[in-house]
């Protein structure tokens, strides 16, 4: 149950959002990297003008060249234009952006010379969504380097993991290869938005004992979280974000199952009914 906010809450939590910045020691202050790195935004609202080729081959060599465990490079990239995102999907990049990127974790490449988890399809699957979670933050931050805006996306516009069957499906996609996010890219229309609500950070590091959360700094996140959306979204709120994505999880979850462990009728994990044989096969 997402808790309602009072206006005075309301206003004190939005004021706290305005205020947010990133804690940089003095001696830091000019380090470019890092103010790439902490100055880093999600945008939503994005202009006409287009990614030139080489800057966008440039994100994509950063996705290349991210670390990966044993060098596996477990990650596939199926990257659109705007009108081969049309073409493919009958609407628009989310957010009229100006291209898109559908990162997947991919073990089915590796399989055709060295297959290194044949019997640990948990483990396959969390490396590969390990390896190909830094490789879009890779692509992230050098679009954010070179002056371009993005947003990671799991859900708008049946676009990441919620949706992972059907973008299988409409990408004829092998066994082994899972859909994780859709990241955009394009130039930002508008101001940067502000510092998203974020914890301190002793409540997310600890030493050597796990260290409970503190309530009343939970409950200022919380409260930050549903006065941000409430500001941001004029139409919805924070509570039916959340509705959406629980009414999405139960058939998400089977997907995955089935994605990662197997459907149950003898065919390999990563294997996709096509549309009409089952639940996962409707749109």
């Amino acid at each position: 149950m997402v808790p309602r906010l009072g206006l005075r809450e309301f206003v004190c939590s939005l004021l706290k959002i305005l205020r947010g910045r990133p804690r940089v020691p003095p001696s830091l202050e000019g380090n470019t990297l890092l103010a790439t790195i902490l100055d880093r935004r999600s945008v939503r609202s994005f202009g006409n003008r287009a990614i030139p080729d080489d800057v966008f081959a440039a994100i994509l060599e950063a996705g290349r060249l991210a670390p990966s465990t044993v060098n596996l490079q477990t990650w596939s990239f199926a990257v659109f234009s705007a009108g081969e995102w049309q073409a493919t999907f009958s609407r628009p990049v989310p957010f009229s952006a100006a291209r898109a990127v559908i990162v997947m974790g991919d073990t089915h490449r590796d399989k055709t010379v060295l297959d290194v988890f044949p019997a640990s399809p948990l483990v396959e699957y969390t490396v590969a969504v390990m390896n190909a979670s830094l490789a879009a933050m890779n692509m992230n931050l050098a679009a954010e380097a070179l002056g371009v805006a993005s947003v990671m996306l799991s859900e708008t516009g049946r676009s990441g993991f919620l949706d992972a069957a059907y973008l299988c499906r409409a990408l004829r996609l092998p066994p082994g290869v899972i859909p994780l996010m859709t990241i955009v890219f394009g130039y930002p229309r508008g101001a940067r938005p502000p510092m998203p609500p974020r914890l301190p950070l002793e409540q997310v590091a600890f030493g050597a004992q796990y260290c409970e959360p503190d309530p009343v700094a939970m409950h200022d996140w919380l409260a930050q979280m549903i006065a941000g959306y409430r500001a941001s979204h004029l139409t919805s709120t924070f509570e039916a974000q959340l509705r959406l994505y629980r009414s999405k999880i139960g058939q998400a979850e089977r997907d995955l199952q089935m994605l990662v462990f197997g459907n149950g009728s003898g065919a390999p994990p990563g294997t996709i009914q096509p549309p009409g044989d089952g639940p996962s096969g409707s749109d």
